[in-house]
């Protein structure tokens, strides 16, 4: 049960229907989204960003929810777990090879350049200011520095996200 009860579109305020319409249509963020609602600024700014990065992505959604699967695993976030997984699913990782993304190193469904996104997903979420340079080099031969920002700036997010979640205890229905 979560901390905090969800409002529903029917609190949206007119000029921000569209935007939660449109949050609903990658995935059911309703709840998370509803709780968010208790603050507008919060709901708007959030999913006005999530939904324009969408839009305008310049990063390939396999690296992308390769990076959000991972940071959710090391910070045991279920409910993140449980909503990106799937997208996991149609970039071709199993179920199973979902769960499994913390031992990229010998994961059988991740190539080289996979294996490099889980590697820096984890660095963003546990050692940031341990991180050398020779990962960035690895990085540049595969992205460029704008897709290592939104990189980076997803991995960091979705460790807010993971806490978001978790302290206010919103759940996953499957």
């Amino acid at each position: 049960m979560p901390r905090i009860e969800p409002k529903t579109r029917d609190d949206v305020p007119e000029h921000l229907k569209p935007l939660w319409d449109k949050m609903l249509g990658y995935g059911d963020f309703a709840d998370q989204s509803g709780v968010m609602l208790h603050r507008v600024p919060v709901f708007e700014k959030t999913w006005g960003l999530l939904t324009e990065l969408a839009d305008n992505r310049d990063l390939p959604a396999r690296y992308l929810e390769l990076a959000l699967v991972t940071v959710s695993l090391l910070n045991e976030c279920t409910y993140c777990v449980t909503h990106h997984s799937p997208k996991l699913a149609v970039a071709g990782i199993t179920e199973a090879g979902a769960r499994d993304l913390l031992n990229y190193q010998d994961h059988p469904e991740l190539d080289e350049k996979d294996k490099l996104v889980v590697e820096y997903a984890i660095a963003v979420t546990n050692a940031a200011n341990r991180t050398r340079d020779e990962i960035f080099t690895r990085l540049r031969e595969h992205f460029s520095e704008a897709q290592i920002v939104e990189l980076t700036w997803r991995a960091a997010l979705c460790g807010a996200f993971n806490r978001f979640n978790d302290i206010l205890q919103l759940e996953s229905y499957e």
